[in-house]
């Protein structure tokens, strides 16, 4: 399957540019695959490029989780981090996303200085 880099999923979100939209949406037609770094990197860009709130971040998450012809790296984390995000509005996705990872690969606790994202279940605060 072919993958897709920041910058064609951002297209394919925010419709910003029609002639780009367009060529993504051709190239994702028979599918594509998106890895965590591209969808965390969509998400920072969609938060501090276009400003887009906690609320609709996580729906378009959903929507590409959704999406027919697109496939999340490991889709069942990408899921599981998305539930913490929505429950934890001050968490940044990349945190949530960081967490389920290390949980799918075994490796718990996950340290971190971090206050918001020690309240976690599985994190732990040093």
């Amino acid at each position: 399957m072919r993958a897709v880099d920041t910058n064609v999923l951002v297209r394919l979100v925010t419709r910003d540019d029609l002639r780009q939209t367009n060529a993504a949406e051709a190239f994702v037609k028979s599918g594509a695959w998106i890895s965590h770094l591209v969808l965390v990197e969509t998400v920072w860009v969609l938060d501090a490029v276009y400003g887009i709130s906690h609320d609709r971040l996580a729906r378009m998450v959903e929507m590409i989780l959704e999406h027919e012809n697109l496939t999340i790296q490991d889709s069942d984390t990408v899921a599981a981090a998305l539930s913490a995000y929505r429950e934890r509005p001050a968490l940044g996705f990349s945190d949530c996303l960081i967490l389920e990872v290390a949980r799918k690969a075994g490796h718990m606790p996950l340290a971190t200085f971090d206050k918001g994202l020690s309240k976690l279940e599985g994190a732990e605060k040093i």
